[in-house]
């Protein structure tokens, strides 16, 4: 396995977790039935936004921290939540990437986890 080291790798990693993400009894009703996410607008955004946290790169916009907390008044998002989102990000990269990159963007992934169910507690 190689490390995280371009846009690629990150579309790959957001298509890989996103997949898992779908298919999951908790996750997936989230984000179809109750976010009716539109997913050809999302990914890109997704691919933006992880590759501006990987690799400093400009031109992802957007408010995640808004959207799930107005996410969070339609349906429970709380430890059981975010721990799913963790555990599914973890083993995606553990599955597609091995190396330092790989380490800190599971890192990462735990911080904003951390950060969101905080301020979406806290609302």
């Amino acid at each position: 396995m190689t490390d995280i080291t371009s846009r690629p790798d990150i579309e790959r990693l957001v298509d890989t977790f996103y997949g898992l993400v779908r298919g999951d009894d908790l996750l997936g009703p989230i984000f179809d039935d109750v976010a009716h996410v539109d997913w050809a607008e999302h990914l890109p955004k997704m691919y933006a936004f992880w590759d501006a946290v990987l690799f400093g790169t400009p031109g992802f916009k957007g408010n995640p921290l808004a959207t799930h907390v107005m996410l969070s008044r339609k349906t429970p998002l709380a430890e059981r939540e975010f721990g799913r989102w963790i555990t599914l990000f973890h083993q995606t990269v553990d599955q597609e990437f091995a190396g330092p990159m790989a380490t800190e963007a599971k890192r990462r992934a735990e911080q904003i986890a951390m950060t969101m169910q905080y301020h979406v507690n806290a609302h």
